[in-house]
């Protein structure tokens, strides 16, 4: 993990953080509000490094809003609800805008949904300040240095550590919790996620040592393999477990492409993997063990392909987040590992 050079912590005492609930209050009217940040004011400040050079958090953020993909995940399951959040574009399975993991936990919090930002078109700069953060979290996106520049205007960011969209989970749970001032409860929350995600592949055992590839194979063109690389979070998670690589995606270490495309007539690149990953329905699976030139990929004639639907909830997940990971991980384990059991 490439957290110790991800984060510089400067604080004028020792970091020296609780989780909510785990202080009593004097008195009612000392009790923090709901979902509010529990972080002690002498965690700060605190300086976050990142590929757009450091930004230094002052003094506790109490308005935190959170840009991209899941990084609104972080403070929500540390007990702590954003002013505003990305709008959920892919996955939404009742087109509210928040995935169903985020609207189970600000249920449990007792929590209104934050603002919402629609990031159709790109960030919404005006809707992001109407919410007056003190800091923005986007430590897992693809923000533009002109993106950063703006935002930075409004608030100081915590933009990704190197490469766009390969921030691990880990990573982003370090980055977002120090800057909020919830080092020990991200470290806390990392340990958590690590035990649920061993105690699920451990209950589907016949994952263990198999080569699984995150592809796109579109039936209505079969002409070309798109697979996600060594730089995406999906692979890279698999990866961090203990699965190893098909040698195609290995050959993409050190890529900062997330995703790559192959001719179907080079479908020797994927001998070696054990199951397709791919979106979609099953009617795909027939399709390309009809394709004279992907059924002669073993994995594919002997039907080991992994379907996790078409912007459902359960495919969302398999790019793992602080939330979606305890909420789905045994299911989503089942389903890679189903077409391993076929007889």
């Amino acid at each position: 993990m490439r957290t110790s050079r991800l984060v510089a912590a400067v604080a004028t005492a020792a970091l020296a953080v609780g989780i909510a609930g785990c202080s009593t209050p004097t008195a009612e009217s000392d009790a923090p509000a709901v979902g509010a940040n529990p972080a002690s004011a002498d965690a700060f400040p605190v300086t976050i490094e990142h590929v757009y050079g450091e930004t230094t958090i002052a003094s506790k953020p109490e308005r935190i809003a959170t840009v991209a993909w899941s990084n609104h995940e972080v403070p929500l399951a540390l007990g702590v609800v954003p002013v505003g959040m990305s709008k959920a574009a892919w996955g939404d399975d009742d087109n509210d805008g928040v995935l169903p993991w985020v609207e189970e936990k600000l249920e449990e919090l007792g929590a209104e949904t934050p603002v919402l930002f629609d990031e159709t078109d790109g960030i919404d700069f005006e809707a992001v300040a109407d919410t007056a953060p003190d800091v923005i979290l986007a430590s897992y996106s693809g923000l533009t240095k002109e993106e950063y520049e703006t935002l930075s205007k409004i608030a100081p960011v915590v933009a990704y550590p190197d490469i766009a969209w390969g921030t691990s989970v880990e990573d982003m749970i370090t980055l977002n919790s120090t800057a909020i001032g919830l080092a020990d409860e991200g470290a806390a929350l990392i340990d958590e996620l690590h035990a649920e995600t061993e105690k699920a592949l451990t209950a589907h055992s016949a994952l263990e040592g198999k080569k699984l590839l995150f592809s796109y194979l579109d039936p209505a063109d079969l002409s070309q393999v798109g697979y996600y690389t060594a730089a995406d979070t999906r692979p890279g998670f698999l990866h961090g477990i203990g699965l190893p690589f098909p040698k195609v995606v290995e050959d993409t270490i050190g890529n900062p492409e997330f995703y790559l495309m192959a001719s179907a007539e080079q479908a020797q690149l994927f001998d070696d993997v054990d199951v397709f990953v791919t979106y979609g329905d099953e009617s795909s699976v027939a399709a390309l063990q009809a394709d004279p030139l992907l059924s002669k990929i073993p994995a594919i004639a002997a039907g080991r392909i992994a379907v996790l639907g078409d912007a459902t909830p359960l495919a969302a997940s398999a790019n793992p987040s602080p939330l979606s990971i305890p909420w789905g991980i045994d299911e989503y384990f089942a389903v890679l590992e189903a077409p391993l059991l076929k007889k």
